[in-house]
């Protein structure tokens, strides 16, 4: 094709008798049309070029008058997006604790204004361009730029958040890995810590990286491990004790164990101390602790998104992991997140496991689970979970790596009373998963609670194994002080009938005599200084008096009837207040 082009134009190019004898203008002529035959010909060559490669690679053919229209609006989307970030970095610039509130509510206007993509990309852009720099950020305008976020988080939608969030997490964890100089890691790391403070993650991601920095235990790791308890110990104290407290143990048994790679021992000894001044909830012993900036500033939050509503469901339970395996098994954590790749985790672990229990349970637990009429998945999943466990703990972990979610994560509880309540005898294994759970997060409790008012409307349908079953798990919920007394709120103590009696006398009087008289005390006067519990206070004095003391020294021997009456006379000071305690 491109041979027969250029011989056309050498035909108009060679020379004629006419052009030999022609006029000056009859030659411009000619020139002219060469020259439009020619660009017309390269032209042509392009075109036929651009077909045949992309023939070659299988791309569509885009016209040119397509591609100038494209690149017009790739030209205006890139000036408006310039515009934008030009905006959004005028008001972080101007960003301030007494301008907070006009700052977020021109930001939302722009998120109103503008794609959520574009808006999320170009603050998370310059909020880390601001936040990540090679010096030290000052605390407190690190503080108001994860304000900033905070705030946006609960009124425009949790994605603002989320999408910062996995920001700040990718960047740390390549600084981290490849070492910097600089602060950055550092900033990166108090983000986290402030992301927390400002709820828009929970507990759930800071245990996570201080563990795998406890594993690592680097000198570095240790100052960061510093770092964050220092700005969040004493709210995760408060948010998660018991996993603080495992935590420190952890510490310490690395500590003690990496005590002869570090020349200096000055750091771990004070990062230690730290550890147990949070264990003590002793903040004084803490240097340069100062609580007041932040509490100022969450009061601050609370005001401006008091209208959008905050709470505990707009927080992210989110573990590191799945933030770093984001692309390959989706953002579940977004509603309406679309993802290309691997499915998600959940749904391959629901389809894939009962295959798993299949292959590595015994068909004696599975034919178990029929005859207790485990009729569904994941009830059979449950329970033969929990029926192959070594012990609670190691029942507890694998529980929780069903990966269940809101109505199927219930689905253990109602199994696990079920379990505990056909036992031919009381099993105490139960009552320890029980309280495991209580304590690990609230919903499990509210969840105990709800099963256990079910089975106390029914209590004269129970079989006596079943009823006795039920009085020993409640009576251990109460005495380790995984549920609360309140539980008992649903009694009518002026109508109660023999079941109900046999029941509370059987509760209250395993609480009375197996109890130690400080947690018992402790027991009791959690519910003596709420004026919606008046109803139960009352009830609990009445029946103890009148149906526990009556005829204790009949059933009991002597010893054991005066501790009963002296235990029964501290929890009726404890039910009548503080103010009787001191007297």
């Amino acid at each position: 094709m491109e041979d027969e082009a250029w011989e056309d134009i050498g035909c108009c190019l060679a020379p004629s008798s006419s052009s030999k004898t022609g006029s000056p203008g009859h030659q411009d002529i000619c020139a002219a049309g060469v020259n439009e035959a020619i660009r017309r010909k390269t032209s042509q060559i392009k075109v036929g070029k651009e077909k045949r490669s992309l023939c070659e690679s299988g791309e569509k053919y885009i016209p040119p008058h397509v591609r100038r229209a494209e690149e017009t609006v790739d030209f205006r989307k890139k000036e408006e997006l310039e515009r934008l970030k030009k905006h959004v970095k005028g008001l972080l610039n101007r960003l301030s604790e007494p301008n907070m509130a006009s700052i977020s509510g021109r930001l939302e206007e722009l998120y109103m204004a503008h794609s959520r993509k574009d808006m999320n990309d170009t603050l998370t852009s310059a909020l880390m361009g601001a936040c990540v720099t090679a010096s030290a950020m000052p605390s407190r305008l690190m503080m108001e730029h994860v304000l900033l976020v905070g705030v946006l988080h609960h009124t425009v939608g949790i994605e603002v958040g989320a999408h910062f969030l996995e920001a700040v997490v990718r960047k740390f964890d390549a600084v981290y890995k490849h070492g910097s100089e600089g602060k950055e890691c550092d900033n990166l790391f108090t983000i986290l810590a402030h992301l927390y403070n400002f709820h828009v993650v929970q507990s759930l991601l800071i245990f996570d990286i201080l563990k795998k920095l406890i594993g690592t235990f680097t000198e570095k790791d240790i100052e960061l491990i510093l770092l964050m308890l220092k700005n969040v110990g004493f709210s995760l104290r408060k948010d998660d004790a018991l996993s603080l407290k495992e935590l420190i143990t952890e510490a310490q048994t690395r500590a003690s164990r990496a005590g002869s790679e570090f020349q200096d021992q000055t750091r771990i000894r004070f990062m230690l101390e730290t550890m147990l001044a949070l264990k003590n909830n002793d903040m004084r012993k803490i240097p340069g602790y100062d609580p007041e900036p932040v509490e100022k500033l969450r009061k601050l939050q609370r005001a401006l998104v008091r209208s959008a509503g905050s709470g505990s469901e707009t927080q992210l339970r989110i573990s590191w992991d799945s933030i770093l395996n984001a692309e390959q098994t989706g953002r579940w954590w977004i509603v309406g997140s679309a993802w290309s790749g691997a499915p998600m985790i959940d749904n391959s672990h629901r389809t894939h496991l009962p295959k798993q229990l299949a292959g590595t349970v015994s068909s004696k637990i599975l034919e178990l689970a029929r005859k207790q009429r485990m009729n569904t998945d994941i009830r059979r999943n449950i329970f033969c979970t929990i029926m192959t466990s070594e012990d609670f703990l190691d029942a507890f972990e694998k529980l929780l790596k069903l990966g269940l979610k809101d109505q199927q994560e219930r689905e253990i509880i109602h199994v696990l009373m079920d379990c505990c309540l056909q036992e031919k005898t009381y099993n105490p294994f139960y009552a320890f998963l029980a309280s495991k759970f209580c304590e690990y997060e609230r919903r499990f409790q509210m969840t105990f609670q709800f099963g256990i008012w079910d089975k106390f409307r029914d209590l004269e349908n129970l079989p006596a194994t079943n009823f006795s079953n039920l009085v020993h798990l409640v009576a251990h919920l109460l005495k380790t002080k995984s549920l609360s007394l309140s539980i008992l709120k649903v009694v009518e103590f002026s109508e109660l009938d023999k079941p109900r009696v046999h029941f509370l006398r059987k509760v209250l009087s395993i609480l009375l005599t197996e109890t130690e008289t400080e947690d018992l005390s402790l027991i009791f006067t959690r519910v003596s200084d709420n004026p919606k519990l008046g109803m139960l206070r009352e009830g609990l004095k009445l029946f103890i008096s009148h149906f526990l003391l009556k005829n204790a020294q009949a059933h009991r021997s002597a010893d054991e009837a005066n501790v009963l009456r002296e235990r029964a006379d501290l929890v009726t000071k404890c039910l009548q207040g503080k103010a009787s305690l001191r007297m």
